[in-house]
């Protein structure tokens, strides 16, 4: 009996043991697959598609595009890159519209030699002014690719390429494997390619209608963990009812005494800052910011600035702390329950993103084209601002507990740390509110104005 006692209780040991380890993979699994959904986006994705035009006497030519079916979230310089394993003893014997990195080892190769030997090839765009004899379309933009909503004209990226040793029949032909996307650091993660059904193309005049031979899709998907481990931006608050403002959190994205980025920061005062910046690594994935609180390259600021009677008004800006970048076609993406009555918005385009079907709480904005859809790197002229002109709507309108304030901000895709909820700008008592001096109101003013262009 005792020996029966104690193999029953070793077993139950085990049993529980398995349990919680399933228990824990299971929770790794779905942590895992949850940290690239995005609520905002729920379908965004960035989808390669290889399509086989033609078969050759040891292979195939292929055209790839990159699609960007991302709302919000773009490519930007120095561009993308492309890497996969060949699933046979493969070889590119030409492209055009990219190129890989590295040629590797051809040495096998007498007389014609491969554009590229390597069994894990990357690839890149080529930059504009190409000549026009190694372009193909939608290629040639140094791998900076727009957003879907953004500018869906431009949010695609190609190049062909002539692949050896191959197979001559979609019978023979293995799909590559282990895809990566860089775009330009990491952060997205790339499923098998699957064969799916060829693509087919339409004629300029629309009355033929072609298709590929085989055709195999990749999909990409994004996390912000894996892009960086801290924030790359932050939100600060203020009101014309209050005289409070409230700053990015302390540390919202590193702090200023951390081993680990130890030198990257720069005092705005600092001799010979120009030339500090110029020596900087200009390429460089992570930023060279301004000293400043909460050390993040990009500051969100939301004023509540007026209020009328059957509407209120607030004013955004964008400040770039960030030496090393000038954002090219930034965009900013809010959520706030009043966009559904969104009147007027000044020197800023908008679109409504409705991730959630009929309800209209979303909003993505940018700059115009050659106006201000460049914000520039830190400095004097490193913000953009924009007022939004909201209607009332009497059944949901309120300036209580923090309702004039976003529920989220995106800046390039990214979420951005907002403050704690218990810190926003109070509102008054109902005399203090009503009878607010002119003196009160210019003091709040001057106020938000120095933290606006100061450098805090």
């Amino acid at each position: 009996m005792e020996f029966l006692f104690i193999s029953s209780s070793r077993l139950f040991t085990k049993v529980t043991s398995c349990f919680i380890l399933l228990l824990y993979l299971l929770f790794c699994a779905s942590f895992t697959t949850t940290e690239a959904y995005d609520a905002l986006d729920p379908t965004g994705n960035i989808t390669i598609k290889w399509d086989i035009m033609s078969w050759t006497p040891d292979g195939y030519v292929a055209v790839v595009t990159i699609y960007n079916f991302q709302q919000y979230r773009h490519i930007q310089a120095p561009g993308w890159t492309l890497g996969w394993t060949w699933a046979k003893k493969e070889v590119i014997w030409s492209m055009l519209g990219g190129q890989t990195t590295e040629q590797g080892d051809c040495s096998k190769f007498k007389g014609n030699i491969p554009h590229c030997c390597k069994k894990n090839p990357t690839v890149v765009d080529l930059l504009p002014g190409t000549p026009y004899n190694q372009q193909v379309a939608n290629c040639c933009k140094g791998g900076v690719i727009s957003s879907w909503a953004q500018d869906p004209a431009n949010a695609a990226s190609s190049f062909q390429l002539s692949v050896g040793s191959a197979g001559t029949s979609n019978r023979t032909v293995r799909v590559p494997k282990n895809f990566t996307l860089k775009a330009p650091g990491p952060g997205y993660t790339c499923g098998p390619a699957k064969i799916v059904r060829p693509t087919k193309f339409v004629s300029t005049d629309k009355r033929r209608v072609t298709q590929a031979l085989m055709t195999w899709n990749v999909t990409c998907t994004y996390s912000q963990f894996l892009a960086q481990k801290t924030p790359t931006c932050c939100v600060s608050l203020s009101s014309f009812y209050n005289e409070t403002i409230v700053p990015c959190q302390k540390c919202a994205c590193g702090c200023q005494n951390n081993n680990t980025q130890s030198g990257s920061c720069i005092e705005p005062k600092t001799p010979h800052l120009a030339s500090v910046v110029s020596n900087s690594e200009s390429n460089s994935y992570s930023p060279l910011v301004q000293c400043t609180s909460h050390m993040c390259p990009i500051r969100v600021h939301w004023h509540v600035k007026l209020n009328y009677k059957e509407y209120w008004r607030v004013k955004v800006t964008i400040t770039n702390f960030n030496y090393n970048m000038n954002y090219t076609q930034w965009n900013l993406v809010v959520q706030h329950p009043n966009f559904d009555n969104l009147t007027q918005i000044f020197s800023f385009n908008y679109k409504s993103l409705t991730p959630y079907g009929a309800i209209n709480d979303t909003a993505m904005l940018w700059g115009f084209k050659f106006y201000n859809d460049l914000l520039m790197q830190a400095g004097p002229l490193g913000n953009v601002q924009s007022e939004l002109l909201f209607r009332k709507d009497k059944s949901t309108f309120t300036f209580e507990k923090g309702w004039a304030f976003p529920r989220r901000i995106y800046f390039n895709g990214d979420n951005c740390v907002m403050p704690p909820p218990d810190s926003y700008p109070w509102l008054p008592n109902a005399s203090s509110f009503l009878f607010v001096s002119p003196l009160n109101l210019f003091i709040t003013l001057l106020s938000t104005l120095a933290f606006l262009y100061g450098y805090a």
